[in-house]
């Protein structure tokens, strides 16, 4: 049974070095409340690069446009919700190792791909992006806003043998809007190899 979640995503409005998690008892969605794990983000706030600010969650949107959604998958689940801002790929692999603990923590990243190409040339670039993603490759800045937490937990993928299967790729022209300016997705389940 899962019982927290590590979400992560990319801090787009606020500029820090490392990690920021929050200091919020809960979270509250439409769905109702979903609790943080205070003992988890406390014992993160133990690293170098794990910071508190409830500043930085309070302006973005890569976390929270996550929570209803694990709130209907998993029910009463815990929360340990990460920005990240200016980290390298071994900053976020550590936080993620120092909360690894099996089936009943689950990791989740936040992020977008391609950005405001037509829809054509965002598939073949979040072809790229998914194939990098499969064969545990870094991404680079232009390939995905939330770089930074893919590329941790590709590092972690690596270090504890998992493989990335490709769920779903899509971009917001398969399911409204302009086809010629779009926005780049896609979904991948990490296992055992």
């Amino acid at each position: 049974m899962v019982k927290r979640v590590l979400l992560l995503g990319p801090s787009h409005r606020i500029p820090f070095p490392g990690l920021a998690t929050s200091d919020a008892a809960s979270w509250s969605t439409s769905l109702g409340e979903i609790p943080l794990d205070r003992q988890a983000c406390r014992l993160l706030q133990d690293l170098p690069q794990v910071r508190i600010s409830d500043e930085a969650h309070h302006v973005e949107h890569s976390l929270e446009v996550q929570v209803p959604f694990l709130q209907v998958v998993f029910g009463k689940v815990h929360l340990v919700p990460l920005l990240v801002g200016e980290a390298s790929a071994t900053d976020v692999a550590s936080v993620l190792e120092c909360l690894w603990d099996g089936p009943s923590t689950r990791i989740v990243i936040s992020s977008d791909l391609s950005h405001y190409f037509d829809s054509e040339t965002a598939g073949r670039k979040d072809l790229e992006t998914s194939e990098a993603i499969e064969t545990l490759r870094p991404l680079q800045d232009t390939q995905a806003c939330g770089c930074r937490p893919i590329n941790g937990l590709l590092e972690a993928a690596r270090t504890h043998g998992l493989r990335a299967h490709r769920l779903d790729l899509r971009n917001s022209g398969d399911t409204a809007g302009d086809r010629r300016r779009v926005v780049g997705y896609g979904a991948w389940a990490f296992t055992a190899s």
